[in-house]
């Protein structure tokens, strides 16, 4: 029975092992720029599988919270060289998670004061975080027909600049309530142009962003990411299964590395629509697909044990715990997360949690997995 500590082919690459690094907004890139305390941090959770960042934003309009980091000056791409350069010295592999919030930004985080974009001109409820704090969503502007080419050549440019920042590969980020995800659902998108209306059409984006990236990376190299039944950032679909069987399916051609899709939601059936079984997507996807939703280590053994997935990427469990794979196949105890700690701040709750070896618990990390 394959287990999660056994090699897997992950299209272009080889891994150690299928405990993944999922991606965490943890707002530490002032100024937007990857620091040095980020290559520490990324560096000391190298014996994943493999590491995806935090979500990074691929243009000053795909910005939607403060201190999170972008890839598309100068500035940070020596940021991240930094980063990428820490975590190969430690044996690890990383993507870059590509990102445009779309709605789910506010005026003053966009240059010169603008309206978010969005697929339609939908008020998302809920609040922005601003540098000035909290502040209720406003009523984005939708994107013309004639401007979408320009978002893709976004995420074109952002995936070139990754690749010379020396990452191994990108995830699109077409999950959570963000700016493809919108596209995506018939709740946030509203069209009647070629960008909207039945599933194909509103998984265009989507596929059009895919086929430039693989473009500038090949399709070994590029992840994507879904968020079926996650209602996060007032989202909701009124026919959830179709939506995003259409896509799946749609992307097959690119031969990617995987797909990655969180289970958030599942918990809360109906909240962005009708639920439906996520097994379909499973079956329905022919490479190599990466579950990730609250997992512990019993439900993630099973779930690869018994094929239902063939990678886990855990969030909150590797924040805490940069030896997460030496802890799971130890069996030892596990460092607690704390939430006062996750976004924003320095070293505390960042790069101070203890690995088993210097809590006195067992044997050492082995960064290769």
């Amino acid at each position: 029975m394959t287990t999660l500590f056994d090699p897997l082919h992950l299209g272009a690459l080889e891994l150690p092992n299928r405990v993944l690094m999922a991606p965490m907004t943890r707002n530490r890139a002032p100024d937007t720029v990857p620091t040095p305390l980020m290559a520490v941090y990324y560096a000391q959770r190298a014996e994943a599988g493999l590491i995806i960042t935090e979500a990074t934003q691929v243009s000053p309009q795909g910005v939607g919270y403060p201190a999170t980091p972008g890839i598309h000056t100068e500035a940070q791409v020596s940021g991240w060289r930094r980063v990428t350069q820490a975590v190969h010295d430690a044996g690890g592999r990383i993507f870059c998670q590509l990102w445009h919030v779309g709605r789910i930004s506010h005026p003053d985080l966009q240059p010169d004061g603008a309206l978010p974009v969005a697929p339609s001109a939908v008020r998302p409820q809920g609040e922005a975080f601003t540098p000035q704090g909290p502040k209720p969503f406003v009523t984005p502007r939708a994107l013309e027909a004639d401007e979408i080419p320009g978002v893709i050549e976004q995420f074109a440019r952002a995936a070139e600049n990754a690749r010379r920042a020396g990452f191994d590969g990108v995830e699109i980020h077409a999950a959570n309530g963000y700016l493809i995800d919108q596209f995506l659902r018939d709740g946030s998108n509203r069209r009647t142009d070629a960008w909207g209306g039945p599933p194909e059409r509103r998984a265009r984006l989507l596929v059009e962003v895919t086929a430039a990236v693989v473009e500038v990376w090949g399709g070994g190299r590029v992840g994507v990411r879904l968020s079926p039944l996650n209602p996060f950032n007032d989202m909701r679909d009124s026919n959830p299964e179709a939506t995003f069987l259409c896509p799946v399916r749609a992307l097959q051609r690119f031969g990617l590395a995987y797909l990655h899709v969180t289970e958030a939601g599942a918990e809360t059936p109906g909240a962005a629509g009708p639920a439906f079984d996520l097994a379909v997507l499973r079956r329905a996807w022919r490479g190599v697909y990466v579950a990730n939703g609250g997992y512990d280590p019993a439900r993630a053994a099973e779930a690869v044990g018994e094929g239902r997935a063939d990678a886990v990427a855990f969030g909150r469990l590797f924040l805490a715990n940069p030896d997460l794979v030496t802890r799971l196949r130890l069996g030892a105890p596990l460092n607690e997360p704390d939430p006062a700690t996750f976004y924003g701040g320095g070293e505390r709750g960042y790069t101070d949690y203890p690995t088993l070896e210097a809590a006195g618990g067992g044997a050492p990390a082995d960064p290769a997995g």
